[in-house]
């Protein structure tokens, strides 16, 4: 694999400035605080993946993947991280959770709660793998609410493994069936972020109609 040069600023927030520097490496450190670390709430993991599956197809700007090495980075990070997260809610408990110093981290708290209480545990933990935020969340709050590890584990892995494959391979797909694909790259990832964003304005508007009534 060839990931480019090495540089000193990396914009984590950036998929193709994160690819670039760190190639399928910075696909697993980040996943892992994407899924795992309340910190990596922030990250790009969708549009990482969709660029990583794109970027192993073309060589934008001199950096072309390995789609081989994409996956197994992807799929590695996804199911550490989760992991990761699950045993930290379960050490830590409750006040890992209960930060109050940013909003946007007790609002993902709130929604993640929520859909654990909504769709119970193991169906939860597999659908919140789509879901920017609570993916982050969902992991951990399972350790602090003691979700069997046996259950927990098939459950994170199940979704993991969709999410992590699906979505590269999707971005793999479309750069191999759209000719100069390189050209459309930002727009293509700000449409990725966008329709990950839908399933958390759905449960807003859903939440909001529930108060009123």
């Amino acid at each position: 694999m060839s990931a480019g040069t090495a540089t000193v600023a990396v914009n984590l927030l950036d998929a193709r400035s994160l690819l670039s520097s760190w190639g399928a490496i910075g696909i697993f450190a980040v996943l892992v605080a994407e899924t795992g670390l309340l910190i990596g709430i922030v990250l790009p993991g969708d549009s990482l993946l969709f660029t990583a599956g794109i970027l192993c197809t073309t060589g934008h700007n001199t950096v072309h993947l390995s789609l081989p090495q994409v996956l197994m980075a992807a799929c590695a990070g996804a199911l550490v991280g989760a992991q990761l997260g699950y045993l930290l809610g379960r050490k830590a408990g409750p006040p890992l959770l209960e930060r109050r110093s940013r909003p946007g981290l007790r609002r993902a708290v709130e929604r993640s709660s929520e859909w654990l209480e909504r769709y119970g545990s193991v169906k939860a933990v597999v659908l919140a793998r789509f879901i920017p935020g609570v993916r982050t969340i969902v992991n951990p709050l399972a350790g602090v609410v003691r979700m069997p590890v046996r259950t927990f584990t098939i459950a994170q892995c199940a979704g993991g493994l969709v999410w992590a494959l699906g979505v590269t391979l999707a971005g793999y797909w479309l750069g191999k069936h759209v000719p100069s694909i390189d050209n459309y790259l930002l727009p293509i990832v700000a449409v990725v972020v966008i329709l990950s964003l839908i399933p958390v304005l759905l449960e807003a508007r859903r939440a909001r109609s529930g108060s009123r009534s």
